[in-house]
């Protein structure tokens, strides 16, 4: 696997002080934001936030997405940790295909439904970076934050030991329900 990786730099935000790194896997830049206590802790408070223009810049209530990465960087500047930002837009689709769905499941589609309707399987996204940055940055132990089966499925895979699951929970709008039901009903999501 061919990654070129930054060096380490710090990042304030409104939040709390960071340490952040990029990691580029052919046309993709992932990112990894790391509480300042990083490397003193024994188990790691991991999210994997899977990367949602629409939710986290844009601030759209479709989905969960940006109230996930808000509660996950509020709890790691808590408690130390580690976001690992997957930058696979759209389950892996990308931005043009995610708004293509999107007007699917404004005529009726669930986003399952929608992402098929363009020939994509329900979920596209891989996780070789996930196991490339976990083991360049040392992680054995972690808590998971998440709400997904398939990631902790695929942790399970590797060589780190999954203490503790930390629900993401975040209370559903009218625009986001049937979006969590889908999730919920036919990914297994644990809501």
């Amino acid at each position: 696997m061919n990654i070129i990786e930054s060096n380490i730099a710090n990042l304030p935000t409104k939040h709390g002080n960071f340490k952040i790194k990029a990691y580029k896997q052919k046309n993709q830049e992932h990112l990894v934001l790391m509480s300042e206590n990083f490397n003193s802790l024994d188990i790691i408070n991991l999210r994997i936030h899977s990367e949602c223009l629409t939710g986290d810049v844009f601030g759209s209530i479709k989905c969960d997405c940006q109230k996930q990465l808000e509660l996950a960087i509020e709890y790691i500047a808590k408690n130390g940790g580690l976001i690992i930002y997957h930058r696979q837009e759209g389950r892996n689709i990308g931005l043009l295909n995610k708004v293509n769905a999107y007007s699917l499941q404004d005529i009726g589609k669930n986003t399952i439904e929608a992402n098929l309707a363009l020939g994509f399987k329900e979920d596209e996204r891989e996780y070789s970076i996930v196991e490339y940055i976990l083991k360049d940055l040392g992680v054995k132990k972690i808590n998971i934050l998440t709400n997904n089966p398939v990631k902790i499925e695929f942790l399970e895979t590797l060589d780190v030991e999954i203490v503790e699951r930390i629900p993401t929970i975040v209370e559903p709008n009218c625009y986001n329900k049937n979006y969590l039901n889908t999730k919920k009903e036919q990914m297994g999501h644990m809501l």
